[in-house]
């Protein structure tokens, strides 16, 4: 910066010497002309040490993350209690909504008895492999009683010293109980398979119930909305009476998180060569004319929507741009240096100046503007 100076004020002496000093030549129109389109092409030295070496955005907002509340319940449901209010503070946990809790407290009982039931009836099909298991022991006697009867029964009958007809009833005897044992082999199966069905060493029959009373323990946990961090709600217009549930789409509420809170400014890309992380940055919010706040820079958004092109089956349609208008824009996200950051709600504008080398004499320049622009917030906009 320093050899601008130099050469404007040598520049300014030299049209001194000669054409008011020592009056070589004729001062008039023309030569004004060419004088001051020397001098103003100068002053070019200083515009590229401004946007280069102290880059500033006129576009800066504070930002805070913001969560949309939105009620998790599976069924429409009544609105019993509204137990915030719009923009105070609130601490995480704090209970913001009171839904209807009576039809999720009864599907909770129902799903209490049901798994109860489910329960009993892992130890009834307990109880029943044992009683299989027993019947198909007597079954198994029978069977032999059975083919007892039919020899002997066959034997007397060869000799003429019994009816044929107690031979065949006793052989029928034997085919029935051998259908009977694989009957009774079956259910057995089929009862041990019940008993054994296990997920993680619980009976599946349980375990769906449970899951179940887990799902709706869930909603009923839920009919509760509390806050999510520290932080407000906003615009808030939810009141008792009404209905919220699956039905609706959308949140009922916007919730303002305290913590995290950053300035995007957007500068032009060309500006942003020397602009690296963690430079200092100078603030001047509208809300408070007169005062400048430090800052550092904490990201530089490499890229913007121009460049991103969504899946279509419609070709690209690329229009000319004019070669002397300006790059697009960058983002830069900037942390704010102040120990209550409540005092720069969402939504706060300004401007914003980074500073890529504090020893230029640039810097300088840069923070006699923004604290000039920052003053004159005081009488800007004119409005009375």
């Amino acid at each position: 910066m320093l050899f601008g100076f130099v050469l404007l004020f040598g520049y300014a002496f030299v049209v001194w010497l000669v054409f008011f000093k020592f009056k070589w030549m004729k001062f008039n129109i023309p030569w004004g002309i060419v004088s001051v389109s020397v001098g103003l092409h100068l002053l070019i030295i200083f515009l590229l040490g401004l946007r280069f070496v102290t880059p500033a955005s006129t576009d800066a907002q504070v930002i805070q993350h913001t969560i949309q509340l939105t009620p998790r319940l599976n069924e429409p449901t009544l609105v019993t209690a509204v137990l915030v209010e719009p923009n105070v503070p609130v601490k995480k946990g704090q209970p913001l909504f009171q839904f209807d809790r009576r039809n999720y407290e009864a599907k909770v009982q129902q799903l209490e008895a049901a798994l109860a039931k489910a329960k009993q009836n892992v130890l009834i099909l307990k109880a029943d492999t044992e009683v299989t298991t027993q019947k198909i022991a007597k079954l198994k006697f029978d069977l032999e009683y059975a083919k007892y009867q039919s020899k002997l029964s066959s034997d007397l009958a060869k000799q003429g010293a019994g009816p044929q007809e107690e031979a065949q009833k006793w052989q029928a005897q034997v085919g029935a109980d051998e259908a009977a044992i694989a009957q009774a082999k079956a259910e057995a199966l089929a009862t041990k398979l019940r008993y054994t069905s296990q997920i993680n060493g619980v009976n599946t029959s349980v375990a769906e119930v449970e899951a179940e009373l887990a799902q709706a323990r869930f909603y009923l946990d839920n009919t509760l909305m509390v806050a999510p961090e520290d932080g407000y709600v906003i615009n808030l217009q939810v009141r008792p009476g009404m209905v919220a549930g699956d039905v609706r789409f959308g949140a009922i509420a916007t919730f303002i998180v305290d913590e995290g809170r950053y300035v995007l400014a957007k500068y032009f890309q060309e500006n942003l060569k020397y602009v690296k992380t963690g430079q200092p940055v100078e603030l001047a919010m509208d809300l408070y004319p007169g005062q400048i706040f430090n800052g550092t820079v904490q990201a530089i958004w490499q890229g913007s929507g121009r460049g991103q092109m969504l899946p279509s089956g419609v070709l690209p349609d690329f229009k000319y741009v004019a070669a002397e208008l300006p790059q697009g824009q960058f983002a830069v996200a900037i942390t704010i240096d102040a120990p209550d950051q409540k005092m720069f709600p969402l939504g706060t504008q300004g401007r914003a100046a980074i500073y890529t080398d504090l020893k230029s004499g640039f810097t300088v320049l840069r923070k006699i503007a923004i604290r000039s622009y920052s003053w004159f917030n005081w009488i800007y906009p004119f409005s009375g």
